[in-house]
């Protein structure tokens, strides 16, 4: 199970130079102002900004396919539901299925702002290294335990990916045909899962003595001020570029305007 989020942060692009405070600023910005619209017509305007800016990462399509898929089916099974199961207005009946109005609007709302929020989702968290990224959250306020807690679980999911597929080759190895649901099956992967939780929960516990031995938790205070000072003495002597204010703005007004049209021009 590799999550691979920044598989893509070597390339070049605007976005990828962007710096990553002003990028998490601006694009959660808009990803708020994305989840909060509530008109049909501002649908056409949210994809064009989603299309623009993935455009601008210069992101691999199939990356984004990739990272759908499974989210994917989520939303598709609830919108598939929606418009049969809310509204009034009945625009479609056969028998006891109906179809409305208000419903399949629900649908189209649900699936355009899912598919906006999600690509500039990707867009900022796969233009940028995931320990970069955590780093800008810190520098905005995040709290440093949930910094640790975040780093931790990412590196360690995968390792946890790493040894699942390593024990369903060795299965498949010994015979195991998992197209074959019976007794035998569930047995076999109950114990696979049972294995998985007892080495993940050992593994946890090697990793914090670990943490403890090497003094995780103290002095955490002297360290920090001196990172602290040197990213003081960094910013002030490289000059903020123009470029990341500007990108900043831009995306900032932009979710003003999608927010203020919104609710009171459309309303």
């Amino acid at each position: 199970m590799k999550l691979a989020l920044d598989r893509y942060a070597h390339l070049k692009s605007p976005i990828h130079s962007w710096q990553q405070e002003y990028k998490l600023i601006g694009l959660l910005g808009l990803v708020f102002a994305f989840s909060f619209v509530k008109s049909l017509v501002l649908l056409p305007i949210i994809v064009v900004i989603s299309v623009v800016l993935f455009i601008l990462s210069s992101l691999p399509f199939s990356y984004l396919i990739s990272r759908l898929r499974y989210p994917g089916w989520f939303i598709l099974a609830v919108v598939l539901l929606i418009p049969f199961t809310t509204g009034d207005t009945i625009i479609w009946q056969w028998r006891w299925l109906s179809l409305s109005q208000e419903g399949c609007r629900s649908a189209v709302l649900i699936t355009v702002r899912f598919l906006c929020v999600f690509t500039t989702s990707i867009v900022l968290f796969g233009t940028a290294p995931f320990l970069k990224s955590i780093k800008a959250l810190k520098n905005l306020g995040l709290s440093k335990v949930i910094v640790d807690i975040a780093l931790l679980s990412y590196r360690y999911l995968e390792e946890l990916g790493a040894t699942l597929s390593t024990m369903q080759t060795a299965i498949k190895l010994r015979g195991f045909n998992h197209h074959k649901i019976n007794y035998s099956y569930l047995k076999v992967l109950a114990s696979v899962l049972g294995s998985l939780f007892v080495r993940s929960y050992e593994r946890s516990n090697r990793i914090y003595h670990a943490m403890i031995l090497r003094g995780y938790g103290h002095n955490q205070e002297v360290s920090d001020r001196r990172n602290d000072y040197l990213l003081s003495n960094r910013m002030s002597s490289n000059k903020i570029k123009l470029a990341n204010i500007l990108g900043l703005v831009v995306c900032l007004l932009l979710a003003v305007t999608i927010v203020f049209t919104d609710n009171f021009v459309f309303t």
